[in-house]
């Protein structure tokens, strides 16, 4: 049974920093998409950073227009966990942050939409004050 958990949310101000963890367990290392998405109030969630996991050990970083630069996603095999370094936080990245995972065994590419992905974590708020 496949389980991820989400932890490093927290609350900072304008400008300041957050990294996310996201742990998986009954879940296979490689061949598959891990990512981050984001939901705010009143507003759909959306794809914020995703990396697929190639089957020697690399990534590939997918990244929302609306984060790069500012967000860094990675990985560590060893743990089988998956982060997001968040930099110079806005408030309008406030949302509760959901890890999401999804096997990719035939492509290298991460589709961004939450329909595209099976298996959830429970979620991490992020508040960003101004």
């Amino acid at each position: 049974q496949v389980h991820l958990e989400e932890s490093g949310g927290g609350s900072v101000q304008t400008g300041g920093s957050l990294r996310l963890s996201c742990t998986a367990s009954g879940y296979a290392a490689t061949r598959n998409c891990m990512g981050w998405f984001r939901q705010a109030p009143g507003k759909e969630r959306e794809g914020v950073a995703f990396i697929y996991r190639t089957q020697h050990g690399g990534m590939i970083p997918y990244y929302a227009n609306s984060v790069k630069g500012r967000f860094t996603i990675s990985q560590d095999n060893a743990n089988n966990t998956m982060y997001l370094q968040m930099n110079t936080l806005k408030p309008e990245d406030t949302a509760i942050y959901y890890c999401a995972a999804e096997v990719r065994e035939s492509s290298v590419y991460c589709y961004q939409g939450p329909n595209d992905y099976r298996y959830w974590g429970q979620g991490t708020q992020v508040t960003v004050s101004s």
